[in-house]
């Protein structure tokens, strides 16, 4: 019975520190989403990008044009969180909306007009 105990004793602070050593790393980026500017997009947004695979908190600023995004390294990138805000239809940094997304918009997310790159300038050598 001695044995039997120390047994289950020792499995369980193996157990216990193998257990404590595991981290879940997570990053946390703002995501500048110029096209979000009204409630409609915000919620929008935070309904769908809060259920994707390894998405652990969603914020949109709409004053800000912005997106905090938190989630978990090891299930999901940044890259993956950006795409799939293109394809909601909004733009996500670099990343373009997907065009048949953004006509898929409600009408009042559609009649926002999208803010004006900067003109491109060649210089000539």
């Amino acid at each position: 019975m001695k044995a039997l105990s120390l047994s289950i004793a020792v499995m369980f602070c193996l157990v216990s520190i193998s257990y404590g050593q595991y981290q879940k790393v997570s990053g946390k980026a703002v995501i500048k989403t110029p096209t979000v500017q009204c409630e409609t997009c915000k919620d929008r947004v935070e309904f769908f990008i809060a259920r994707e695979y390894g998405v652990s908190s969603v914020k949109v600023n709409i004053k800000q044009r912005t997106t905090t995004v938190t989630w978990l390294n090891d299930r999901t990138t940044l890259e993956n969180i950006k795409v799939a805000i293109a394809n909601l239809g909004f733009d996500a940094d670099d990343i373009e909306a997907e065009e048949s997304a953004f006509k898929r918009l409600p009408k009042e997310c559609r009649m926002h007009p999208k803010p004006a790159k900067p003109a491109e300038t060649e210089t000539k050598q």
